[in-house]
């Protein structure tokens, strides 16, 4: 759970205070009806991704699959064989995400997303590809295995990384 410490004696911004409390409070709601977080950008609570209200229910459903898979370990090769895993590599990350979204129908390796759907940014999915890696933005968000190191085993993060290197591609339709 989110935790704001203040030490005595500290000045603290009370809409700080308040922000922090709300978005602990929408990190516990997300999870059980579905809260959405203001505006068009998701974010991150507690290593679990809240959709945009704004985000069209395809990208929401991109993001509670995610959200299924989050802490699960990196396996090499995971989720390839089949949707169940008990952990998943970089492109089974990616491709659970978008099947939980219906955007995609049988798992596809890292080179696989190099050519899937349309070349460029999508407006709430981007996925970056290179023959050996691959990962996601939705809603502004992160989805990434690389980014479990920072984020205390999560997928999710509100950090950026180079995109150097990597094919731009979205779902068609998107």
């Amino acid at each position: 759970m989110l935790m704001h410490r203040v030490r005595r004696g500290t000045k603290c911004h009370a809409g700080a205070v308040a922000f922090a409390l709300t978005l602990s409070a929408a990190a516990t709601v997300s999870a059980a009806s579905g809260f959405a977080a203001p505006g068009t950008r998701g974010v991150v609570i507690d290593g679990l991704a809240v959709a945009p209200a704004d985000a069209p229910a395809v990208v929401k459903e991109v993001i509670a699959a995610g959200n299924k898979i989050a802490f699960r370990p990196y396996i090499w090769a995971g989720g390839h064989a089949s949707w169940s895993s008990p952990g998943y590599d970089c492109s089974g990350s990616v491709s659970y995400a978008l099947h939980g979204g219906g955007l995609l129908s049988s798992p596809k390796n890292s080179t696989g997303f190099e050519v899937y759907g349309r070349a460029g940014a999508g407006r709430w999915v981007t996925i970056r590809a290179n023959s050996r890696h691959v990962y996601m933005y939705v809603a502004g968000l992160r989805f990434d295995t690389s980014a479990r190191r920072s984020t205390g085993g999560s997928r999710w993060t509100m950090q950026a990384r180079s995109n150097g290197g990597f094919m731009k591609r979205h779902p068609a339709g998107e």
